[in-house]
C-alpha cells in the first residue's frame, strides 16, 4: 500500500501536463474569486496545443484578465460561461467571448450538472488548496462554494496547492486519494484591504444598524455599505454569522463581542460562510480556526437552511428598483455587469426565519457624465426598470429597501403604498416626477 506522501508525489505535474487530462466535451468550473487556480488558468492556452475541442469554462468572479478570456482562437476549444461577471469578463462580453448563465447559488450547480448529464459531458473542478496535513487531507482554503459538492460527484479534480493559502475547516477538506492531478506554486494570495466608506454610506449603514435586533444571525456582503453597517453593530449583543461572503469587518465584530454566535439557532458557536476574499489579518484570522466554517453554497444559501437561523438578516445591495419593488443587482443599461449570486435566496431565506429580515440597500442616487465631462444626477428608484434589466430580486419577494433617506418596507403592502413609501426615501430632487410617473403609467 502507498503511503500518504508517495500517492502526492505521483500527482504532482505541471499545469500543461494536468491540462492534458482534459478531454473533447469536458465542462471545468474553476473555484471563486481569490480561491480561482491562477497557475492553471494562466496555461489555458495550452489546450490549443492538446487538440481538445468543445470544451467549456465556467468561471465565477475571476480577479484576473487571464489571456484565454479574450484569444478568439479558443472559440470552439474552450467557450466560456460566468456566473458572476468581473471587469475582465465586462470586456470580453463585448467581444461575445463569454456569456452569462442566470443562477441562483443553491440550485444553479444542480440545474448545470443536469445539463451536462443530459450533454454527456464530464465535469472538471479546478481550484486551489492549502498544503496536505499529515492525515492526507488539503484543504479548499478560501471558497468552498461548490468545489467539495463536484468531488462528490466525481468530477475530475485538477488542483494547485499553494503554501501561501490558509487551511480551513467544513465542506472544505480534500483527501489526496480524491485528487486526480496537483500543480504547485508559490504565487501571493490575492489581497484585497477595506477601503474607506463615504458619509453617505455611513448613514445608511446606521438606517440598516436601527433595524437589526439583538441576537441576530447576519449575512453581509462585500463593499462600502456592508462595512459600514459592520461599525455601527459594535454596541450590539449576541450576534451571529452565517454568511456567502466571510469579510473583515466581521472580525472586529467578533472581537469586540459583538458577535458571539450563541442564539443563532443553527450552528451555534460557528460563523458559517461559503467563501472569503480579504486583507492578511483575514486570511491569518481564518487560518487553522476552527470557529470559522465553510459549508458549500447549496447548504449555506439555501432558503430553507437560512430559515432555521434565528432573526436572520439578509443585507445585500441594488443598482436600481423600481416602484413595485423589482431589483435590478447585476446589469447596467441591460447588459450584464456582476451575477446574482445568494441575492435572491437569502432575500427569501431570511423572510422564512422567526423574526428575520431582508435589506437591499443602495445610495438613493448616481451621477453620469455626458460628453462634456458635465456630471448628471440619477435616481436609482425609477418608475420602470431600464431595458433588458435582469430582475435579480422581484417584486414578490422585496422586504426592506435602505438609502440615506430611510427605510421603506415593503412587506405585504400593495402597489399603492410600496409607491409613496419608496418615494419617501427616493432622493428629494425625483420625488415629485417619481409621483408624475406613477400616475401617468397607472402604478397604483
Amino acid at each position: 500500500m502507498k503511503t500518504i506522501k508517495e500517492l502526492y508525489n505521483e500527482k504532482v505535474m505541471s499545469a500543461e501536463k494536468a491540462l492534458e487530462l482534459i478531454k473533447d466535451g469536458d465542462y471545468i468550473f474553476s473555484a471563486q474569486a481569490a480561491g480561482e487556480p491562477a497557475a492553471i488558468l494562466s496555461k489555458m492556452q495550452y489546450l490549443k496545443e492538446t487538440g481538445v475541442k468543445n470544451c467549456n469554462i465556467n468561471t465565477c468572479l475571476p480577479l484576473q484578465d487571464y489571456p484565454i478570456f479574450k484569444d478568439k482562437e479558443m472559440k470552439g476549444i474552450l467557450d466560456h460561461n460566468g456566473w458572476f461577471f468581473s471587469k475582465a469578463l465586462r470586456e470580453a462580453h463585448e467581444d461575445k467571448l463569454v456569456s452569462a448563465i442566470p443562477q441562483s447559488s443553491t440550485s444553479v450547480l444542480r440545474k448545470v450538472l443536469s445539463r451536462l448529464e443530459y450533454e454527456k459531458r464530464r465535469p472538471v473542478v479546478i481550484a486551489t488548496v492549502s498544503p496536505m496535513d499529515e492525515h492526507g487531507y488539503l484543504s479548499l482554503s478560501v471558497s468552498a462554494i461548490y468545489e467539495r459538492d463536484l468531488i462528490d460527484k466525481g468530477a475530475l479534480t485538477i488542483l494547485e496547492v499553494n503554501e501561501n493559502f490558509p487551511r480551513t475547516f467544513g465542506d472544505s477538506q480534500v483527501h489526496i486519494s480524491e485528487i486526480d492531478a496537483l500543480v504547485e506554486s508559490n504565487r501571493p494570495i490575492p489581497i484585497a484591504n477595506l477601503a474607506p466608506y463615504t458619509d453617505v454610506d455611513a448613514i445608511i449603514g446606521k438606517n440598516i444598524a436601527e433595524l437589526i435586533e439583538d441576537g441576530s444571525t447576519i449575512q453581509l456582503g462585500v463593499g462600502n455599505i456592508p462595512n459600514a453597517v459592520a461599525n455601527e453593530l459594535k454596541n450590539k449583543k449576541h450576534l451571529g454569522i452565517h454568511t456567502e461572503m466571510f469579510t473583515e469587518t466581521m472580525i472586529d465584530l467578533i472581537e469586540c463581542g459583538a458577535v458571539d454566535n450563541s442564539q443563532k439557532g443553527l450552528l451555534n458557536g460557528y460563523s458559517v460562510c461559503s467563501f472569503t476574499m480579504g486583507s492578511q489579518r483575514l486570511y491569518d484570522y481564518i487560518d487553522n480556526n476552527p470557529s470559522v466554517l465553510f459549508k458549500s453554497c447549496t447548504f449555506t444559501n439555501d432558503p430553507y437552511t437560512i430559515g432555521l437561523c434565528n432573526k436572520f438578516v439578509s443585507i445585500n445591495a441594488a443598482l436600481e428598483i423600481d416602484l413595485m419593488g423589482q431589483c435590478a443587482s447585476e446589469t447596467v443599461n441591460g447588459v450584464q455587469w456582476s451575477g446574482t449570486g445568494g441575492q435572491s435566496e437569502t432575500v427569501q431565506g431570511s423572510q422564512m426565519s422567526e423574526g428575520g429580515k431582508s435589506i437591499i440597500a443602495m445610495h438613493s442616487t448616481y451621477t453620469t457624465k455626458d460628453e462634456n465631462g458635465k456630471e448628471t444626477l440619477h435616481s436609482k428608484i425609477v418608475p420602470y426598470l431600464h431595458r433588458n434589466a435582469a430582475v435579480t430580486t422581484s417584486r414578490n419577494d422585496v422586504d426592506y429597501v435602505v438609502t440615506e433617506y430611510g427605510a421603506a418596507w415593503l412587506r405585504g403592502l400593495n402597489i399603492s403604498r410600496r409607491v409613496e413609501e419608496l418615494i419617501k426615501i427616493a432622493h428629494p430632487d425625483f420625488r415629485e416626477e417619481l409621483k408624475k410617473q406613477a400616475e401617468e403609467l397607472k402604478i397604483w
